[in-house]
């Protein structure tokens, strides 16, 4: 009872420096509910859309008009700009007015009534590879029904029947489904994976920095005090409120999504849950851990935001860890981001048992439990280190 009693001090003691430092306020609530909101609201739509093309018409007919319309109608893709030539598209291009063209050269109308296979050529660019890969996959679209339908009116006036010219122009029906997320929705797949992130660097970061401020106060040895010196009892009364307050954000972010916005999910509602309590101790865990290492203020907190700045290429949300080199593939597993990703992915996204992951259950539960291997440094820390701005 007496080890419970001092807890309660001591997260009284740290309610009370949470509440007299501002910084504790911004970085626990109000900046996660901004990135909360900003990253849902960015991405609201679900994918880019109108985004803007221009053309290069220098057939000027009927059929280049139809084009343009159907390439307008595009969910993905706005035609915003007519141009006089190649050179006037390509610099556009390289302005950043376009992300892409279509070039429909002279003569195109009259090369496909006579059947002498003209050419149509769409470019992009890929400094956006998001912008460039669907403006080419609309464009790509466009020419290909293009093409088609020439074909399908050439076969009609031949006498072939409708199954005859179906049967010619797509041979193989391929029947596609996206898994989880049909609609393709950049905000279910990325919010998931940043918005988590950009709370875990808020958690790693003031866990390093409640424990330099003890020395650059010269308040450690307090702190100690209230405790009897054991730091295990030290450490749990001091991250508690942390914790408490961390969790409740990340449970208000699973409401929004899921709630709120109508996030797909599969997985039950104790996954999400366990999903929140893992989230936060590693965050703690690590940044704990990192000051452990280095018990410096300035050393600590670089390396947490370093290493979470880092977790958001290294958990497989935006390129895949297989896609990867070796090195990388294997540096992956030291970033908790990556096994939370990988275990909303299985257990909440797509509804999986937590066997199928439970390699990334123990990595996490592995960060939590790094203090352990520093708390005799933190400890000397406390009572010998002075600080140096």
């Amino acid at each position: 009872m007496n080890y419970i009693s001092q807890i309660i001090d001591i997260a009284l003691r740290e309610v009370h420096i949470l509440t007299k430092n501002h910084i504790y306020a911004f970085c626990m609530v109000v900046f996660p509910l901004m990135t909360m909101f900003f990253f849902t609201t960015f991405l609201s739509e679900g994918m880019p859309q109108d985004m803007p093309i221009g053309v290069v018409d220098l057939d000027n007919s009927a059929t280049s008009r139809n084009l343009m319309r159907r390439l307008d109608a595009m969910q993905s893709s706005r035609v915003v700009a007519h141009y006089p030539s190649i050179t006037a598209a390509r610099n556009a291009v390289q302005e950043g007015e376009i992300y892409a063209f279509l070039y429909i050269p002279d003569g195109l109308s009259d090369n496909m009534v006579a059947g002498r296979q003209p050419s149509m050529s769409y470019y992009y660019t890929m400094t956006c590879m998001t912008a460039g890969s669907m403006a080419m996959k609309d464009m790509k679209t466009i020419t290909t029904l293009a093409s088609a339908g020439l074909g399908q009116a050439t076969m009609r006036a031949k006498g072939y029947t409708p199954n005859q010219i179906q049967t010619f122009l797509q041979p193989v029906v391929i029947d596609s489904h996206q898994i989880a997320n049909p609609w393709g929705s950049y905000n279910v797949y990325l919010s998931t994976a940043l918005v988590p992130g950009v709370f875990m660097l808020f958690m790693m970061l003031l866990s390093a920095y409640s424990l330099g401020i003890e020395i650059k106060f010269d308040t450690g040895k307090e702190w100690l005090k209230m405790a009897d010196g054991n730091i295990v009892v030290a450490v749990l009364g001091k991250y508690l409120i942390h914790f408490i307050v961390f969790l409740i954000m990340a449970f208000i972010f699973q409401f929004y999504i899921y709630g709120v916005l109508d996030f797909p999910k599969e997985g039950s509602i104790f996954n999400i849950v366990r999903l929140c309590v893992l989230q936060v101790l590693a965050s703690l865990g690590f940044g704990i851990f990192t000051f452990g290492l280095m018990p410096s203020l300035r050393m600590s907190m670089s390396i947490c935001s370093l290493w979470a700045v880092l977790s958001f290429s290294m958990a497989g949300s935006a390129f895949p860890i297989m896609g990867m080199d070796a090195p990388l593939q294997a540096l992956s597993w030291l970033f908790p981001l990556r096994h939370y990703f990988m275990l909303y992915q299985i257990t909440v996204f797509n509804g999986f048992p937590v066997i199928d992951t439970w390699f990334h259950l123990v990595a996490m539960i592995a960060f939590t439990l790094l203090p352990w291997l520093v708390l005799s440094k933190i400890k000397n820390a406390m009572l010998t280190y002075v600080y140096i701005p």
